[in-house]
């Protein structure tokens, strides 16, 4: 999945004239912490944030002048993976999509980026949701999907968390079709993996957690 297909149209960019005061509504309109700024042809001239503009000199000033002067962004065709990065990298609310020549295609919210990992995971297909830990030398996705393959279950999505250090465990979380999880925990357990939790064992706790996730980015 690639950036340009998580644009949300809805949100404006501002345009390079438009004052503090003009600025700061759509930033509360919008429920945002930042916008992008575009010029007259259509370019992308860069982020502006509520707290530059809060530091402003008055409500008149033009967000043009309030810019940096390199634009942060992500090229339309970069996965959605790249987009995260860049918004957890520079605490940003939004990230702007610029073709390579700069020009402003829209921009992608925070909330935007969770609704596409929660497809991409499969959180709105009934199942469970398994975390657990291994030895870096030990994991092998092909042998980990085998196991629970053996015992009746499906992964129907995986997400692993690389070691900080080369000692540290791998992270791997698992969205399971099945609810009742004891018997592949069991398995995964017998064979050096260690099950951290479970989740959604009930399909309303799952959807409990993940509307508390939401509120969550929402802050």
């Amino acid at each position: 999945m690639n950036a340009r297909d998580a644009i949300h149209a809805a949100t404006p960019a501002l345009q390079a004239d438009d004052t503090v005061e003009d600025a700061l509504g759509l930033l509360m309109e919008h429920h945002v912490g930042h916008l992008p700024v575009v010029t007259e042809d259509g370019t992308l001239a860069g982020l502006v944030s509520e707290t530059r503009l809060m530091e402003a000199d008055g409500p008149d000033t033009t967000v043009g002048d309030l810019v940096a002067v390199r634009p942060m962004h992500v090229a339309p065709e970069e996965h959605i993976f790249n987009a995260a990065r860049t918004m957890v990298q520079h605490d940003l609310s939004v990230v702007p999509v610029a073709t390579p020549k700069g020009r402003y295609l829209g921009l992608i919210r925070r909330h935007d980026i969770f609704d596409k990992f929660a497809q991409m995971l499969s959180t709105q297909q009934a199942g469970a949701i398994v975390a657990l830990e291994v030895d870096a030398r030990d994991y092998a996705l092909a042998q980990l999907i085998h196991l629970i393959e053996q015992n009746d279950g499906k992964v129907l999505a995986v997400a692993s968390e690389s070691p900080e250090q080369s000692t540290d465990k791998i992270r791997v979380t698992l969205k399971l079709n099945v609810k009742d999880t004891a018997r592949i925990r069991h398995v995964l357990e017998h064979n050096g993996y260690h099950v951290v939790a479970s989740f959604g064992e009930e399909e309303e706790e799952l959807e409990e957690l993940v509307e508390e996730f939401v509120r969550y980015l929402e802050v």
